[in-house]
Parts: C-alpha cells; sequence; structure tokens
C-alpha cells in the first residue's frame, strides 16, 4: 500500500512539472499592441521586409507579449510622414531613411548616407561604436524619438537615365528623382532633384515627368521594372555608396515599455539591420545578372571627369552646410575623423610600410 502510495505521489509531481514547462512554451497573451508605420510599399523587397522581419523577431523573442503590426507607405500616412507621425505618437514606430528629413534637420542625412561617404560595414562602425548613434540620438531627442540602425541597401546603383551622360553638363536641366544631400549636388550641376515616393517613380519615369531616377539597386530597381521605361543603368552611386534605413520609436512609448521588452526591441533592430544588408548583397548580385543578361540592360559606369566633378560639388554642399548649421559640423567632425581612421586603416592592409 505504500509503495502505491509513492508512486502515484511520484506521478502527481511530474505530471505537475510536465504541464508547467507545457505552459512555458507556449505564447504568453499580448501584453503590448504597437503600430508600426513606413515609407515603403507594403512586402517590397529589402525595405519593406524590413519592418516585417523586425515585426517577426519582437514576437518570437517576446514570446508573444509584444505584437507591431506593420502598415506600409499610404495604408494609414503618406510615406514621407513616418517622422512627424511617430513623433506626435499617432504611430509608436516608424521605418524609414534620416535623409528625407534634412530639410528640418540638415544633419538627418549622415545617418543615412552622404556623397562619397562611408561604405555598410564603417557606416554601422560608426553608430555603433564610433559616437554616431549617440549623435543621432542627440539630434532626434527634442522631437521625442528615439531612432534605431535599420538596415543598410549597400552600395547603391546611380540611377536609370533616357540619355547617356558624357560630361557633366548633360546635367544640366536634368529632372531627376534623387534625394538626401546627392539633391543638392544634382543642383549645383544645373539638374532638377525632387524626391517623390517609390509608388510614383515608374509613372513619372515612363511618362516623361522624370527623365532620371535613382531608387537603391538592381533588388529593388527590377522589382520595379525600371529597365521597361529607361534604357540606361549607371554606376557607381557616388551619392549613397550605403545607405542605412531607420527605425524611429516614439520616447513616450519606449519608455512604456518594461525593461526586458526595451532590450528585446533594440535588439531586434540590430538582427534585421545585419540581414536586411546581407540580403542586399546576395539579391543585388542575381538582380543585376537578370537585368544585365535577361533584359539587355546597358549598364554604364559614369565617367571619371563627371565623378571628378560630383565629388568637387559634394565637398562644396557639405561645406556650405557646415558653417551654416553647427550641429551638422559637429556631426560632420565625427564622421570625418571616423572616415579618415578608415581610410588610414585601408592603406595599412594594403601597405603596411605607410607605418614607417
Amino acid at each position: 500500500m505504500r509503495v502505491y502510495i509513492k508512486v502515484a505521489l511520484l506521478t502527481l509531481l511530474l505530471g505537475a512539472c510536465f504541464d508547467r514547462s507545457a505552459n512555458q512554451s507556449e505564447s504568453q497573451p499580448v501584453e503590448y499592441t504597437w503600430t508600426l508605420v513606413t515609407s515603403w510599399p507594403k512586402h517590397l523587397p529589402g525595405l519593406g521586409s524590413t519592418p516585417d522581419r523586425f515585426a517577426e523577431e519582437v514576437a518570437a523573442m517576446s514570446n508573444g507579449r509584444m505584437q507591431i503590426n506593420v502598415y506600409g507607405a499610404g495604408e494609414l500616412y503618406p510615406a514621407l510622414e513616418v517622422f512627424s507621425v511617430v513623433s506626435e505618437g499617432k504611430a509608436e514606430m516608424g521605418h524609414s531613411a534620416a535623409y528625407y528629413w534634412q530639410e528640418q534637420l540638415p544633419a538627418a542625412a549622415f545617418f543615412s548616407s552622404v556623397p562619397f561617404g562611408m561604405q555598410a560595414k564603417e557606416l554601422n562602425a560608426w553608430l555603433y561604436l564610433g559616437g554616431g548613434l549617440e549623435l543621432w540620438r542627440e539630434l532626434y531627442a527634442p522631437y521625442n524619438l528615439i531612432p534605431f540602425p535599420g538596415g543598410n541597401t549597400d552600395a547603391q546603383m546611380g540611377g536609370w537615365y533616357n540619355k547617356k551622360i558624357s560630361t557633366i553638363a548633360d546635367f544640366k536641366d536634368l529632372k531627376m528623382r534623387l534625394p538626401g544631400l546627392g539633391g543638392r549636388v544634382l543642383e549645383l550641376a544645373g539638374g532638377q532633384p525632387t524626391n517623390l515616393p517609390a509608388g510614383q517613380l515608374y509613372t513619372a519615369l515612363q511618362s516623361g515627368e522624370l527623365d532620371a531616377v535613382e531608387w537603391v539597386g538592381p533588388y529593388n530597381d527590377l522589382a520595379f521594372g525600371f529597365h521597361k521605361v529607361a534604357p540606361y543603368y549607371y554606376y557607381p552611386g557616388w551619392h549613397e555608396p550605403s545607405t542605412t534605413l531607420e527605425f524611429v520609436i516614439n520616447q513616450d512609448a519606449f519608455a512604456a515599455l518594461p525593461a526586458d521588452l526595451q532590450r528585446i526591441v533594440e535588439n531586434a533592430t540590430k538582427v534585421v539591420n545585419q540581414e536586411t544588408l546581407n540580403e542586399y548583397v546576395v539579391y543585388n548580385i542575381e538582380a543585376l545578372n537578370v537585368l544585365a543578361n535577361e533584359h539587355g540592360v546597358e549598364v554604364l559606369a559614369y565617367p571619371d571627369d563627371v565623378l571628378a566633378s560630383l565629388k568637387s560639388f559634394s565637398v562644396e554642399v557639405i561645406q556650405e552646410l557646415a558653417q551654416q548649421d553647427r550641429f551638422f559640423e559637429k556631426v560632420l567632425s565625427s564622421y570625418q575623423r571616423f572616415q579618415f581612421g578608415v581610410l588610414k586603416y585601408n592603406q595599412v592592409k594594403l601597405d603596411p610600410t605607410t607605418l614607417e
């Protein structure tokens, strides 16, 4: 009898342990539901899939306690209103690119891309370990926003043109979609930059409203079908040698999260920041082969003298903004110091005698 009782008790105890283990593996009830608005069409490869992947990471790491609903450009708000929408608390979070806000905040361009600037791994290093992210957060703090790196598109292409570019004079009166500081450089070259949202670009190029379009690179450009309406595809992307995307989070919404969910959100941004870069490296190669070999796209290099002129104009634009805006000058100093170190190290890797 005693043996029977002991066995029965052991069975009950083991059953309770298994039940508790099973319950722990199940998703917990949703405690926080956020809205994330983006500047991209829903599910667009790369740009649009990054916020979706982020939402999946947060849900998985939080065991279902936090759910993030992602909305593409125009579903709730226009593509280029992400900054203001999240700042005002109409959505807890957004995914966009910092240089879209450069008219309001000139220094924002550094946290996306600057002409003839750093490459993706260098830009990531500056942001995470070189003081860039601290400056970025200082810039956005008055707007109740916390920025996080949110992916990188790697080196972009120079754009799609309806005519060949032989000299810098070919940019005169050229109507081109070109955002960021690259747009200001185009102005100095005599062109007419605009920053139309992604969904309007194909029609604008097809109709002649635009003479040229710079979007991202082969991975996205193939999906948009620009090769059907423009014959010439130029490189390199002098205006965006790499481009960091951004997650922006409303400060009040972030502060309302418990510490573990704050850490999960932060770490999820780091995961997708690297995964998005990996995605672009792989699929840009594949897409460029398709464009050139299957669609017969003429892939052309900008002439050296054209690039030299564009670089000269870029220096002029950056120097002028540094004189006009103190924070721009502050970020420029940090950016250039880090970039100089990178260039010096790259020289050493190629020729160790440079240390002698």
